[in-house]
């Protein structure tokens, strides 16, 4: 329980993860949040077994990994809050229609998946907190790994109610100049969000 309770205040605590599906859910519907929640949780699985392997030591050990994996986490966010103000520069001079495009399956699920694998603090968080909930005689990595489950289950309720809530607003949000609107939004948040993982310190 004391896990459970640790996970969900991460879980609701604002940052990449969050943004990403409150801006897919927004513009183009519940459904086409699904593979961005999927993507963050593959690699919330992978960073587990990472953790259970003892690779995510190295990351919180060695200065080159931490500072390889923060730049490229950070320019990965930035340079999708770009993209998200120059797609609302396009929708702003589309009018005020509807418009209700949504990026493939693949690419929203890839983009999650990128950010979570190259977000060092979530490597550090795992590695941090999961060692508190392992038997002393417990098998590490089934340890691990269930954990990471345990915490996908929490999170993916999260999620999926958040995007549900955003989703009721969906044709609100798709009127292009909402849209545009939450694209400078949301993309400035992910570039604030870049420069804060930059930023970060061990």
């Amino acid at each position: 329980m004391a896990f459970i309770v640790a996970v969900t205040l991460m879980a609701a605590t604002p940052g990449p993860a969050m943004a990403l599906i409150f801006q897919q859910a927004g513009l183009t519907g519940f459904r086409s949040a699904i593979p961005t929640l999927l993507g963050i949780e593959a690699g919330l699985l992978v960073w587990a077994v990472v953790a259970g392997v003892g690779m995510a030591a190295l990351v919180a050990a060695s200065e080159v990994a931490f500072w390889t994996l923060k730049i490229a986490g950070a320019g990965f966010l930035v340079y999708l809050g770009v993209r998200s103000i120059i797609r609302g520069r396009r929708a702003h001079g589309q009018g005020t229609g509807l418009s209700s495009a949504a990026p493939s399956r693949l690419r929203s699920f890839s983009q999650a998946l990128g950010i979570q694998l190259a977000n060092p603090k979530a490597a550090v968080l795992v590695l941090a907190l999961y060692p508190q909930f392992i038997p002393p005689d417990g098998a590490v990595l089934m340890w691990s790994v269930t954990l990471g489950f345990v915490q996908v289950v929490v999170e993916t309720v999260l999620y999926l109610l958040l995007a549900m809530a955003v989703s009721s607003f969906s044709l609100l949000f798709q009127r292009t100049s909402v849209r545009a609107t939450l694209d400078y939004l949301s993309g400035s948040v992910l570039i604030l969000l870049g420069v804060r993982t930059a930023l970060a310190t061990r």
